[in-house]
């Protein structure tokens, strides 16, 4: 019986407990090993010669340009051990590896992009608790790995294929620090603020989840005017997401309240997502923030294609909302890096998710919690409107969410008990609703959404397909 492959790469990355499979160091070695051989500079050859297999020295006479490979990560306490392994793994193969520290994942793809790097790591589990790590992997362009480069990578992390490539004498890669990419990336965050706005008078309640813009996001809104309520800027490696974040918007709005905030912004541990309150403490979510962006960009004309893109798990009155102004919504897998995949494509320049990813990709190559929140301030400075009024615009069905605990992932078609809750669901909605239902990416859940115009409903609905799914799978 042929052995399954062992597999490294979800939706998001590799992800898992640190110092157990696949979060171990030794994995880490081997894929910082990989990236550096699958994303080496070509203007380095290999020669075979009598002594160990490795690569040409470097000619005084003819400079070669080595590769250079940024990593980052955010305050987990693990970090410090992934980030050596991989650092390890990459100079092993003959490249440079710049490290720069806790920085956000949105940080790290600009670093990576700006600084003309051959690729960028970030080593974080996102919204994930302290005691997970993860590793995810951008190209020089910023944008996340496509599918066939991570396969390839993840082939060559359980091959013996690159053992043999052991560069030696003067080029063996090198590890340096720098220590100014939290001013350059808050020069490019305030850059896109325009120049004719500030926010001064304005009061915000900000939630940094004691993650990785814990530096960066505070300074981006005092250098702007604002008065910033700083919480979950204090990380010690083993607080981040913890009862805070965009998790637990709850914090911010209660600080929103508290300290008569203008707005309350709550961003994950690596700092891509951004959850918003409203100065009344009510919770503005991902998909609010598309919706009401979308508008604002749909009357400055900058909308491309007056076209959004989403996920399944979008709420179907942000559709409805959108269509009622002439904005058309489609929806790509869930992920963000497959919102990413079909703007580009597409040519479109706004998308998201309901988690709080929000992707504005003229100016942002994945989503970034600081820049969407930017922007809904934006739209408040130019409308002169609260974000109490302009979320009014998008009005969203009730939804329920319900994650179970799975053994094992088999076809949800192919379970007639799961199929059937399934099907009685959407019958009973009689497509004023929907019922979206899969498995996470990185964790071994099965997700169900139900979504209607009738919550007590839909609260059933929601409830009898999770009990169907954890009896079969659970």
């Amino acid at each position: 019986m042929s052995q399954k492959p062992q597999k490294l790469f979800g939706t998001d990355g590799i992800r898992g407990v640190a110092n157990e499979f696949p979060m171990t160091g030794e994995i880490a070695m081997a894929v910082g090993r990989a990236v550096g051989h699958v994303l080496r500079s070509q203007a380095v050859p290999l020669v075979k010669s009598s002594v160990p297999v490795g690569l040409k020295p470097l000619e005084s006479n003819r400079p070669v340009r080595r590769a250079k490979i940024v990593v980052g990560k955010d305050t987990r306490l693990s970090g410090y051990m992934l980030e050596q392994a991989i650092a390890s793994g990459i100079c092993s193969m003959g490249a440079d590896v710049i490290l720069i520290g806790p920085l956000s994942t949105p940080g790290v793809a600009f670093v990576t992009q700006s600084m003309r790097a051959d690729a960028g790591v970030m080593i974080s589990a996102s919204h994930n608790p302290y005691y997970d790590n993860g590793i995810k992997i951008f190209s020089a362009d910023g944008y996340k790995l496509p599918d066939e480069l991570e396969a390839e990578i993840e082939r060559l992390v359980f091959s013996k294929e690159i053992d043999r490539f052991r560069p030696t004498a003067d080029m063996v890669g090198k590890a340096y620090r720098i220590d100014d990419v939290h001013g350059r990336y808050l020069v490019f965050l305030k850059s896109l603020f325009p120049k004719d706005l500030d926010l001064l008078g304005v009061r915000i309640a900000l939630d940094c989840a004691n993650g990785a813009a814990y530096k960066v996001a505070p300074l981006v809104f005092e250098e702007l005017g604002a008065e910033v309520i700083k919480k979950g800027v204090s990380p010690n490696g083993l607080n981040i997401n913890d009862k805070c974040g965009a998790l637990h918007p709850e914090l911010v709005a209660s600080a929103a309240v508290e300290y008569r905030a203008d707005i309350g912004i709550s961003l994950d541990g690596d700092g891509d997502r951004c959850i918003l309150s409203d100065e009344n403490g009510e919770i503005v979510d991902g998909d609010q923030i598309i919706g009401l962006c979308a508008l604002q960009m749909a009357e400055e004309g900058i909308l491309r294609r007056n076209t959004v893109v989403t996920t399944p798990m979008s709420n179907i009155g942000l559709e409805l909302s959108l269509r009622e102004r002439g904005i058309s919504m489609v929806r790509a897998q869930v992920g963000d890096r497959y919102v990413v995949d079909a703007m580009r494509k597409n040519g479109y320049c706004l998308g998201g998710e309901q988690s709080g990813h929000v992707v504005f990709l003229d100016q942002s190559t994945t989503g970034d919690g600081i820049v969407a929140a930017l922007k809904v301030l934006e739209a408040m400075r130019r409308t002169g409107k609260k974000l109490s009024e302009l979320k009014k615009s998008i009005k969203l069905f009730p939804q329920v969410r319900e994650d179970v605990r799975v053994s094992r992932r088999e076809p949800f078609e192919n379970q007639p008990e799961i199929a059937h809750a399934i099907s009685v669901g959407e019958s009973k909605l009689n497509q004023r609703g929907r019922v979206f239902v899969r498995y996470s990416g990185t964790e071994p859940l099965a997700r169900v959404m139900v979504e209607g115009e009738d919550l007590p409903q839909v609260q059933e609905i929601a409830r009898n397909i999770a009990t169907s799914i954890q009896r079969v799978l659970g």
